[in-house]
């Protein structure tokens, strides 16, 4: 897509061809999430998300076999670090999308792993509309957001059911 292209232009053709279909930046490669990545993603859910009911293996498994979902990882050493997924809702166009999950290895937050992948998201959703939800008390997912072109617009009480935590909807707006 247009921002991979854009980020990938500072790597060399050489490196972008080790990487398997993706693109690298500061030791980081991003590419396509695979089944044989669930069950780290089912770890990372645990320590990211523990008391939200974070997805287990199976969760990422199914997801991955959907045609209308793309997910992409981040890894750096061939570890995966991270990884975000978006659904296409709707049968007929114009499509609309949404945020299924993005998570980033606390040992690796605060690089901006987490807003490269949210771009290879945009990159698959093209000119759509986007929505997600994120945790009210999640300021720095808030932040990224927002810096991203997502907007707050509603407030979904109690959307996380295990802990019972407030979740905004927030939607970014086709391009």
């Amino acid at each position: 897509g247009r921002r991979a292209a854009a980020v990938g232009t500072a790597v060399s053709a050489q490196a972008r061809r080790e990487t398997a279909g993706g693109f690298a930046m500061s030791g980081v490669v991003y590419g396509p999430l695979t089944p044989r990545d669930a069950a780290r993603c089912a770890e990372l859910e645990s320590l990211l998300f523990d008391g939200d009911d974070p997805w287990p293996e199976r969760a990422f498994l199914a997801e991955l076999a959907a045609k209308h979902n793309h997910y992409v990882a981040a890894r750096v050493d061939d570890k995966l670090v991270g990884y975000a997924g978006i659904a296409r809702l709707g049968r007929v166009k114009p499509f609309e999308y949404e945020v299924h999950t993005i998570g980033v290895d606390p040992a690796y937050q605060g690089q901006g792993i987490g807003r490269q992948l949210l771009r290879g998201l945009f990159d698959f959703a093209g000119d759509a509309t986007i929505f997600l939800e994120v945790r009210t008390d999640n300021a720095a997912a808030i932040a990224l957001y927002e810096s991203e072109g997502f907007e707050q617009v509603g407030l979904r009480k109690r959307y996380y059911r295990v802990s019972g935590a407030d979740a905004y909807t927030m939607k970014r707006d086709g391009r």
